[in-house]
């Protein structure tokens, strides 16, 4: 009897694909690059389960493609905005995800964005680079301080608990907005629930953690800008498009706020026009979980999902958990 055939549609720890190989026949992307629609379609044909990157937008199109055999599309990644959950469901496929192993990569490097923009670092290393440095000089390269400064959380789920917990080292006060309230957390570091205007407006530095929905879509874009201080930064280290890229550009052109750092974009890998000509920007191409303790623990995560689903048992960390039931 055959093995059940599983794709993986790009390059992750060679751990991972050895651990499905125990069980499973694996096929591989590696190109190490995100496949076309039709590539795709074409590669998840006839398999018991699909490992996905959030460069593969699974539809209902695509499980179609893959055909009913296929039990589960387990994302390499903790955010699933790429997944159609109804389509999926509505077709008794399970989608997972891989929540929990890159909460402090990612806040680790939320705050490493925030100290390179507000110490103007990837500025000053490129002055040096180019042979600009002609000596030490006292107003050379200010930049702002972080001690005891205000840093306001746009979600407050756990990379935004992490973030809050990291930056105490910093003492700085903590202010957060989230769809509600959590009062043990307040107890615990001090943070005070506030309104999103009163994040904006007194928010030092702005760290954006909140998951990509129709409601978060442009959470931050030209009205939210203009309310922040001229010397506040934004890090986004969540989703693109919960930032409109187009009104950062202006912003940061136009000086409304001091800087930014951005790990992920609006149109990934597309960047805005003009971005990448601003000083006042650290533009990083989404390495938040990049370690290999973390790029390894979300592979675990995704393999074990699917050993359990192909053997018969629910995952750990499905997203469209309705389909459990059929």
């Amino acid at each position: 009897m055959p093995k059940p055939s599983v794709y993986v549609t790009r390059l992750i720890p060679q751990e991972s694909i050895d651990a499905l190989r125990e069980q499973f026949d694996v096929e591989v992307n590696l190109e190490d690059r995100a496949l076309s629609r039709d590539e795709l379609k074409e590669k998840v044909r006839g398999r018991a389960a699909v490992v996905s990157l959030l460069t593969d937008r699974i539809d209902g199109e695509i499980l179609d493609a893959a055909g009913p055999q296929c039990k589960i599309v387990a994302n390499y990644a903790v955010g699933y905005n790429n997944f159609d959950l109804a389509a999926a469901t509505r077709r008794g496929v399970i989608l997972t995800n891989t929540p929990g192993v890159l909460d402090d990569a990612t806040a680790t490097h939320t705050i490493t964005l925030l100290l390179a923009v507000a110490r103007r670092i990837a500025e000053a290393d490129k002055y040096v680079r180019d042979g600009k440095w002609q000596g030490w000089a006292p107003m050379f390269f200010i930049g702002l301080d972080v001690d005891h400064r205000t840093l306001g959380i746009a979600g407050l789920g756990r990379i935004g608990k992490n973030v809050a917990r990291k930056a105490r080292g910093f003492d700085m006060k903590i202010l957060y907005n989230d769809v509600q309230r959590d009062e043990a957390f307040e107890a615990e570091s001090g943070a005070r629930f506030v309104d999103k205007d009163t994040l904006l407006r007194e928010a030092d530095f702005l760290t954006l953690h909140v998951p990509l929905l129709p409601e978060t879509h442009h959470y931050i874009g030209a009205a939210e800008l203009k309310k922040m201080k001229k010397t506040a930064v934004l890090i986004n280290a969540s989703r693109g498009p919960v930032v409109d890229e187009k009104a950062l550009v202006q912003a940061l052109r136009e000086k409304w706020i001091f800087g930014a750092g951005l790990d992920v974009f609006e149109n990934e890998p597309a960047l805005e026009p003009g971005l990448t000509d601003l000083d006042n920007a650290i533009v990083v191409p989404h390495v938040a979980s990049a370690t290999p303790g973390t790029r390894i623990a979300m592979g675990e995560i995704a393999v074990g999902n699917i050993l359990k689903v192909l053997n018969g048992q629910p995952p750990d960390t499905c997203v469209n958990p309705e389909v459990l039931g059929k």
